[in-house]
């Protein structure tokens, strides 16, 4: 890059065109390929009506404290100091302590903030409460909870859920069917968490095609396969994929096409499930024609599909959306059930993966470097909750959950500090969370702008983005690293979480321990060099500090060859054990059987969904939502982006249906929608479009939710309306994708979106 200005994002990376300390626009870096449409929105939003310029702090707060709850997310807020925004946090955080333990503080973080390995707010926080006593902390993630719960089970790790995918060039060489459970988006494959240097996804496929491979596309959405792969779409019942699956594995069993060396060899249990898809003990066979009635597939497109998938090298994607809904782990099981079954596991382009298409890493040849991060500390604090159950949490505290074979209580919070993400886009049922959040004394969050959750905090500290400060930058399964040196002052009055941090542990009497006595370059320098040494283990070569950071980027040569998923124990079972109980593939896990669980059985089962397009609620509530991830913002950032908005319908969210379901409804393209369940409603602007299965509608995640006093969300997020419930009481993830609604045309003046307003600011103390 010879030393150009460079932004570096979670969705690729962009020269910074800079004019008189301004940063006027972003170019796409040489050689990407497809470079990401986000990067519009960078260089208007830094500046826009919605940054926070100082810190703030919620007038009833200010008069009341916690007796003001009530009134969290509607008050106006008033401009503070920081000097007194840092001593009230640092009382606060010592009030919690001295009178209800470390464990009434809840660490709310989430690790999108930034893709910088310095300041990544989730660890910055983490580490600052892990030095101040500890705190209440989440496990899992809302993208994969069910998935990395499950397969240490299963095939002992998580590899193929997060990392140690069969790669990319072994699936171009040597897979000539690729089965999509949930397709292939390529609008997923544009962001990576901890950044991405070049886009690379779809050249991958085209070169799969190019080598002989056929594509089939398992999803409701005709669009979640790229056009130019020429997929068969088999336009499949949304949370149905298990039904389906183990009809496949049927048809394999009853037509002789199972690999029965391979389930005696390397796998476990597998008289289990032979029973089970005959139907031995519940008399009915999990045949195509049973399927067929689920799934809404044919049952000789089924049985066909076996039949291809028996006939030649095949990979299973599964896509990680599939384990967002109801009993999520059972499609994940059951797609290994049916990977062994073919007996190709572990088979170069053979096998299992989940997330291809979910990400921009998944799939790249790696060498395996654990990059550096900002250290953490020890958490002396041991009470903690699955991600997706905080309201649980909140509403519930001393109630029992389990999770993972153990019974656990919800610890009763007192204060949320939140830095990094948005919960008020990521949670379900945004109405209960909006109950749930107002049972805190105390909120604080760091935040560069007014989203929903800065308006439902009481002090809100303006955060700087990557733009304003000096950062090191690692695509780290492409080996690509960035100089992210700061492009532009701090808007306002904006400090960087470290600063922030660094500020209130002074306060508290820990800050050398905080800082390690380095300041922010210091830390930068520190990390690269921990990112040399790890290189230098593996035999690769990182210039020095300061040929790297004026140079702007290095990127190491690609491996020889990353090994495919579960290579080494194909190859040698007894050498190379799985870390299961039985060092081999547990088609039927006696572990979880022994646990008891109604809703998560030993083996791969198929349940009914709490709802579906089968339950008896369809007919009040006929179509299925699919709130898949969005297009031009990743998750909820940069809504206020000129890229995100520029999509927008009558100014509120997208929302596709397909000509025959929005004609059923009398609502005409571009209409403004009312979409309701028994949970809550949003307002969208109608998009028809026959990529879309009858029955199913989608409305993508993230948009800055703005409820009126009636809890009517204008703007469209359908976090409004999705199911708050734990897959199972194995994992305890979110289901978001098990919803069903209703829509109408919305018959009234359509209100103002004010999302992209601030709040009222005041002086005066209520």
């Amino acid at each position: 890059m010879s030393g150009e200005p460079v932004l570096f994002t979670h969705w690729g990376a962009y020269r910074a065109r800079i004019e008189a300390g301004r940063l006027v626009g972003v170019d796409p870096m040489p050689g990407d390929p497809e470079p990401s449409m986000i990067g519009r929105s960078l260089p208007g939003a830094l500046d826009d009506a919605v940054r926070i310029r100082q810190p703030m702090v919620r007038a009833g707060w200010l008069a009341d404290g916690p007796r003001s709850r009530a009134t969290r997310g509607s008050d106006a807020f008033v401009p503070v100091s920081w000097a007194r925004a840092t001593a009230l946090v640092a009382a606060e955080i010592r009030r919690v302590r001295e009178a209800h333990g470390n464990s009434a503080i809840f660490g709310g973080s989430y690790g999108w903030a930034s893709a910088g390995r310095f300041h990544h707010a989730q660890s910055q926080l983490h580490r600052f409460l892990n030095l101040c006593g500890g705190y209440t902390a989440s496990v899992n993630t809302h993208s994969y909870a069910a998935g990395e719960v499950l397969l240490p089970h299963v095939i002992g790790s998580q590899d193929g859920l997060i990392k140690g995918h069969t790669p990319w060039p072994e699936i171009v060489a040597h897979t000539r069917l690729l089965v999509m459970f949930g397709g292939m988006p390529l609008k997923n494959t544009q962001v990576a968490a901890g950044g991405v240097g070049q886009h690379g996804v779809r050249d991958v496929l085209k070169r799969c095609r190019d080598a002989g491979a056929k594509f089939v596309s398992i999803s409701p959405i005709r669009g979640d396969a790229p056009p130019e792969l020429g997929a068969e779409w088999l336009a499949v019942r949304p949370n149905t994929d298990t039904a389906l699956m183990l009809a496949l594995a049927h048809t394999l069993l009853t037509e002789g096409l199972h690999d029965e060396r391979f389930l005696a060899g390397w796998c476990v249990g597998f008289e289990r499930v032979r029973d089970y898809l005959l139907g031995t003990a519940d008399g009915r066979a999990k045949d195509a024609a049973w399927a067929a009635l689920i799934c809404g597939i044919d049952a000789e497109a089924i049985r066909a599909l076996a039949r291809r998938m028996a006939a030649t090298r095949t990979m299973i994607a599964v896509a990680w959306s599939l384990q967002r809904a109801d009993h999520g782990e059972q499609p994940y099981w059951a797609a290994i059930t049916l990977a062994a079954m073919l007996g190709q596991i572990g088979l170069p382009g053979g096998g299992f993966g989940f997330g291809y298409g979910g990400s921009n890493r998944i799939g790249v040849p790696s060498h395996g470097i654990a990059w550096p991060a900002v250290p953490q500390r020890v958490n002396h604090v041991r009470d903690f909750i699955p991600l997706a159950r905080l309201a649980d949490m909140l509403l519930n505290p001393g109630d029992s959950f389990t999770y993972d074979g153990g019974t656990y209580r919800y610890p009763d919070i007192r204060l949320i500090y939140w830095a990094g993400g948005n919960p008020f886009h990521h949670h379900s049922d945004l109405n209960r969370l909006r109950e749930a959040w107002r049972r805190p004394e105390t909120v604080v969050v760091h935040e560069p702008w007014w989203n929903p959750l800065a308006r439902h905090a009481d002090i809100v500290l303006p955060c700087t983005t990557p733009a304003e400060r000096n950062d090191l930058g690692i695509a780290g399964d492409e080996g690509h690293l960035f100089a992210m040196r700061r492009l532009v002052a701090p808007i306002g009055e904006a400090r960087s979480d470290h600063e922030i941090l660094r500020g209130i542990a002074a306060e508290l009497g820990f800050e050398a321990e905080f800082t390690e006595s380095r300041d922010e370059m210091g830390w930068v320098r520190h990390l690269y060099g921990e990112a040399r040494k790890r290189a230098a283990a593996r035999g690769l070569t990182l210039p020095p500090f300061e040929e790297f950071w004026e140079r702007g980027d290095v990127r190491l040569p690609p491996p020889n060859r990353a090994p495919g998923l579960l290579e080494a124990f194909r190859a040698d079972p007894a050498g190379a054990p799985l870390k299961t109980p039985s060092g081999r593939i547990e088609l039927y896990s006696e572990r979880i059987a022994g646990f008891g669980l109604a809703d998560c059985p030993g083996q791969a089962t198929w349940m009914e969904p709490a709802e579906w397009l089968g339950a008896p609620v369809a007919r009040r509530f006929p179509l299925h939502l699919v709130s898949n991830q969005p297009r031009l913002r990743l998750h909820s950032q940069y809504d206020n982006g000129v890229a995100s908005r520029s999509a927008k319908v009558a100014g509120r969210e997208p929302l596709w249906i397909h000509p025959d379901d929005a004609a059923a409804r009398g609502i005409a393209a571009g209409a403004i929608v009312r979409v309701f369940n028994d949970r809550g409603s949003c307002l969208a602007g109608a998009v028809l479009t026959d990529t879309m299965m009858r029955g199913v509608v989608q409305l993508a995640t993230g948009a800055w939710v703005d409820a009126d006093e009636t809890g009517l969300d204008r703007h469209g997020n359908p976090n409004t309306l999705t199911l708050d419930k734990g897959t199972s009481g194995l994992a305890q993830g979110p289901i978001a994708h098990t919803a069903l609604v209703e829509i109408e045309r919305y018959a009234s003046a359509a209100p103002v979106v004010r999302a992209f307003e601030p709040p009222a600011l005041t002086t005066e103390v209520a």
